[in-house]
């Protein structure tokens, strides 16, 4: 078997890096990364080299790999590391460059070791940790981190000595509904009452729906949906990490994957939020509007995506990071894992001393999250 590392996914026939990828996840699919990569948004430019660890049989076909990036800075990942740049910088040391295996501004759970069906999984998952551990020491960089990896690769990486890191997302969760309806019967009373006057008050606004998908979706849809976005990230001065073109690209190879809700009011389009569709789960990304409307946000990037999973018989929502507010809409705690290698031995032991700390905090705080569900006791 043959490692190579491709600075580029130009270097990878989409369909072999899709044959290892798998198609239940559109993130990893090639069509979604390259997206990134060709629209300059990963790039080294930006602090997201691409370094994919690619494994050949010895016939020259591939048979595993993983998305690794060097970055440069720690933006764009949603497992925060800030602090301990911050500690390697007052002891004198550089934190950067350091070596992610993920997917860019995407924090989704999801295969990080991307194995071929019909091949001895577990033999290709340990030469391709061995890979990229080995890639680390010869980049140089200070560390490798694994982000919101899935529960088999956790357990692959704990095992050959990465440390696990716990955190958590609000994660919606199809219980068989009929309909909208049959899933707010099961919030208590006061809860029920707040979602329902939240849609009625909106409605009453004026403000309508609709959902698109596929072939619904056209140029222009992308062109706006990109204003809304841009607008939406200024208005609140966050960093603007994705690109026009990015859309566009999507809108081109990924079209049968999007599900986007556009809002309007009086025949003109005032907000609209993007999701991807996998085989199992619907996953929120991306929102943004030129109005604030009390409501608008949860209806269009949590309420009507709720209904499209239900009539769609989708297993869950994964509606992005962070959000305690998607708490009181159904949305539950839902653990998420990262794994990681520091060079330097004592900082190493150090932060493995705060893991174990803040794993300990992470299940109190679930646990009391998951006493304010709003679903009856």
């Amino acid at each position: 078997m043959r490692l190579s590392v491709a600075e580029s996914l130009e270097q990878v026939v989409p369909d072999d890096w899709d044959r290892v990828a798998g198609n239940d996840d559109p993130f990893l699919s090639h069509a979604f990364l390259y997206a990134l990569e060709h629209s300059g948004c990963a790039s080294d430019a930006t602090g997201w080299g691409a370094r994919h660890l690619l494994l050949h049989d010895p016939a020259g076909r591939l048979i595993g790999a993983v998305p690794l990036y060097l970055k440069s800075h720690s933006f764009g990942e949603f497992v925060f590391d800030w602090a301990w740049a911050d500690a390697y910088r007052r002891a004198g040391l550089q934190y950067y460059p350091k070596l992610i295996a993920g997917v860019p501004f995407s924090p989704v759970t999801g295969r990080r070791i991307l194995v071929a069906d019909g091949t001895d999984r577990d033999a290709l998952r340990s030469h391709l940790i061995r890979g990229a551990r080995e890639l680390a020491e010869d980049l140089g960089v200070s560390s490798l981190h694994w982000l919101f990896t899935n529960p088999e690769d956790t357990a692959a990486l704990e095992a050959h000595g990465m440390m696990r890191r716990t955190g958590f997302q609000f994660h919606w969760h199809n219980r068989g509904y009929r309909d909208f309806d049959d899933f707010l019967s099961g919030f208590s009373s006061p809860k029920r009452k707040k979602v329902r006057r939240e849609r009625q008050q909106l409605h009453a606004a004026g403000i309508e729906t609709d959902v698109l998908t596929g072939s619904d979706l056209g140029p222009a849809h992308w062109q706006r949906f990109y204003e809304f976005h841009i607008d939406t990230i200024r208005k609140y001065g966050g960093p603007a990490f994705l690109t026009p073109q990015f859309f566009q690209l999507l809108g081109t190879t990924l079209s049968g994957r999007a599900v986007m809700v556009v809002a309007r009011r009086g025949g003109e389009d005032i907000a609209a939020a993007l999701n991807l569709r996998g085989t199992h789960a619907l996953y929120g990304r991306y929102w943004g509007t030129t109005q604030e409307i009390p409501g608008l946000h949860f209806e269009t990037c949590y309420y009507r995506a709720i209904e499209y999973c239900i009539a769609s018989g989708i297993d869950r929502f994964e509606s992005g990071a962070q959000g305690d507010h998607k708490l009181a809409r159904g949305f539950l705690p839902s653990p998420t894992h990262s794994a990681h290698w520091l060079k330097h031995p004592e900082f190493a032991r150090a932060v493995a001393a705060f893991l174990d700390r803040e794993d300990s905090g992470m299940e109190a705080h679930l646990n009391e999250l998951n006493a304010h569900s709003p679903f009856r006791k």
